[in-house]
């Protein structure tokens, strides 16, 4: 592997991902094959690493003063106290609860690490936890991360993509999802057949340049209970997707591409890979049509361990698949390795473009 230089995003500093962060970085495999930058606010991560380490029994942390640190400057617009409990102020960072201040921040790191790797200084980005709420709090109206990395990035075209290896049988779960943060009653009207070959075309080339699956299996979900049911529970799959399916199929004659897949059964093989369990040959990469049908699965096998990877953009962006968790920040019992799988996922991804390249030159 080559060596990738990566941006890790503090994501919002009134939750964990400071945490995670620290503990992360206090394995020393972590930084094999990479360079490592922390973006963020130096003073808060300072903070965060004092009052963590007088909690009892909280896993060892990375010292700050020995991490390479992307200071952003948030000027004096807000004020923090991670170590203060009244939250009254909505111009103070208080650890445990997202407001404006903290979706500033937040926004603020996001930005610098985008700027920062389309001028090449990184060849990726790690992005730690944000509370969409602080951030339109604070007058960014996005989606999501995703959607903010797009829109800087230039890309019109990008999926958001969830991998986790199994600590069973280090098979890799690659899930994709056609649709993201919506309302489930406009999933029918977004979904289309320009959607869906704009996901698939997006799956593929992510399947041939980061994993090196050339002529990948791919398992395709249908929208409605059973896929239809021949057009008794729903009428979506008969008048476009199956059309839409048999068009894919003579564009890739060298590709296995099944569905529509009954969303209740496409997740049998998964799960049995996953844990390994029976002689199964699962598809190299999943389509998901929304949200929940491709989260509930990839959470319930891999919550501490998935990676959210937005794919598209021109550079590697993943990010550990959890959020904020103001619930429990600042009580040093949260647990990094979805934050562990996100780095080292990015430096391989990272690697492999690069090889990639060079095999090309």
């Amino acid at each position: 592997m080559t060596n990738s230089r990566l941006a890790i995003t503090l994501g919002d500093p009134a939750g964990i991902g400071g945490e995670v962060i620290l503990k992360a970085l206090a394995e020393p495999k972590v930084y094999e094959n990479c360079e490592l930058t922390v973006v963020g606010s130096r003073s808060l991560l300072l903070e965060t690493y004092t009052k963590l380490n007088l909690v009892h029994n909280c896993s060892p942390l990375a010292d700050p003063e020995k991490l390479s640190i992307l200071d952003v400057d948030l000027g004096n617009e807000y004020l923090h106290n991670l170590n203060s409990s009244e939250s009254n102020n909505s111009n103070k960072i208080t650890i445990g609860e997202g407001n404006a201040a903290s979706g500033a921040a937040s926004f603020a790191y996001m930005e610098t690490a985008i700027n920062r790797a389309l001028q090449g200084e990184f060849d990726g980005i790690v992005t730690g936890p944000i509370a969409k709420s602080a951030w339109k709090a604070a007058g960014h109206h996005y989606p999501g991360q995703t959607e903010l990395l797009a829109q800087k990035s230039g890309v019109e075209k990008f999926g958001m993509l969830f991998v986790a290896r199994s600590p069973h049988t280090s098979w890799t779960l690659i899930t994709l999802l056609a649709t993201t943060h919506i309302p489930l009653e406009k999933v029918p009207q977004v979904l289309t057949p320009e959607l869906m070959t704009q996901k698939l075309d997006l799956l593929l080339k992510c399947l041939k340049q980061d994993f090196g699956v050339e002529k990948p299996k791919i398992a395709i979900a249908g929208l409605n209970p059973h896929s239809g049911e021949g057009g008794q529970l729903g009428s979506e799959e008969q008048e476009w997707l199956i059309p839409w399916l048999e068009q894919q199929r003579q564009k890739y004659p060298s590709l296995q591409i099944d569905g529509p897949i009954p969303p209740d059964t496409m997740w049998v093989k998964p799960g049995q890979a996953w844990y390994g369990q029976g002689n199964v040959t699962p598809a190299d990469g999943y389509l998901a049509l929304y949200h929940d049908q491709g989260l509930i699965p990839v959470k319930l096998m891999a919550f501490d361990r998935a990676v959210n990877t937005s794919i598209g953009l021109p550079f590697v962006r993943t990010s550990p698949d959890h959020g904020t968790a103001f619930d429990i920040a600042g009580k040093g019992i949260a647990d990094a390795k979805s934050m562990k799988a996100a780095i080292q996922l990015a430096a391989e991804l990272v690697s492999h473009r690069k090889l990639g390249v060079r095999s090309k030159e």
